[in-house]
Order: C-alpha cells, then sequence, then structure tokens
C-alpha cells in the first residue's frame, strides 16, 4: 500500500512539472445534435513566436453518425488580420478500417490535423469558427467539437 502512495505520488510531481504547451477547447452539442447555425467559436492567444505550431480540429460522435467524413467551414481570424475561410473535408472513416478515430464503447473521438506542416504563429488572439456545413442539418449523433493548438516538438 505504501509503496502504490510513493508511486501515485512520484507520477503528479513529475506531471505537475510537464508543460503541456498546448490549447484545447471543445464545445458540447445538446441533443447531441450539431445544427448549421451554431457556430462554435473559439479563442486562444500566442505568446511565444519562436516555435511552430499544429492544429487540429476535435471531432466525437456516437458510432450510428452516418457519415465516412464531415465537411467544415473553417473561419480563421489571426491577430489584425481579417477572418479567412476554408471549407475542409475531415476523413473519420474508411472502409478497410471503419472509424479512424478512438473509441470507447460507442463513442469515438477524432483529433485531425488541419496543418500540413508546423506553421510559425504571429504574437496575439488567434479565433477559430467552426459550422458544419453537410447536407443533413441537424447533424445527428455528434457530440463534440472544437480546436487543439500544439507546439510542435523539436
Amino acid at each position: 500500500m505504501k509503496n502504490i502512495f510513493y508511486t501515485i505520488f512520484l507520477i503528479c510531481c513529475c506531471w505537475s512539472c510537464n508543460s503541456l504547451d498546448v490549447f484545447e477547447k471543445n464545445v458540447f452539442f445538446p441533443k447531441h445534435e450539431w445544427v448549421s447555425n451554431n457556430q462554435p467559436s473559439f479563442e486562444f492567444q500566442i505568446v511565444d513566436t519562436t516555435t511552430s505550431y499544429h492544429i487540429y480540429v476535435v471531432i466525437r460522435h456516437e458510432d450510428a453518425f452516418r457519415y465516412k467524413n464531415l465537411w467544415l467551414n473553417i473561419a480563421t481570424q489571426a491577430p489584425n488580420d481579417k477572418p479567412i475561410a476554408q471549407k475542409v473535408n475531415l476523413v473519420l472513416a474508411n472502409n478497410a478500417n471503419g472509424w479512424l478515430g478512438t473509441g470507447m464503447d460507442d463513442v469515438f473521438d477524432h483529433r485531425i490535423r488541419i496543418t500540413q506542416s508546423p506553421i510559425h504563429l504571429k504574437k496575439g488572439i488567434y479565433r477559430f469558427t467552426l459550422q458544419q456545413i453537410m447536407r443533413e442539418d441537424p447533424l445527428l449523433y455528434m457530440l463534440n467539437a472544437g480546436i487543439r493548438v500544439e507546439k510542435t516538438k523539436l
């Protein structure tokens, strides 16, 4: 019992010393339906301009979700710039392996990188807005959507 306590204490100490260097925020969809006029918006601040970053879209859905992909309109606004919108097709499944994300029971999580290579971001506040642009509205069996920003490892 004593060994377990010391092991847990050591893990907590090591974990608290590590910085994640990441931003992640997700929005929950009531009734597990993403209505197209529900456009979650996320803001984060960049302070470190010496490193590069990867940006991800985070999606959580139920196994009953009917599509292999998800079309999004992603609006990005950098500090002191106008918003830029782009349509993005996120692949969630393929015929060979089924869902590409990680799953537990009937819930699947996807963390899909939307930057091709590491990018340098300027100092300031960034805003991302997500809008589902699928033909089905509301989009059923959707639990969450969000943005994740990670510093790249050297």
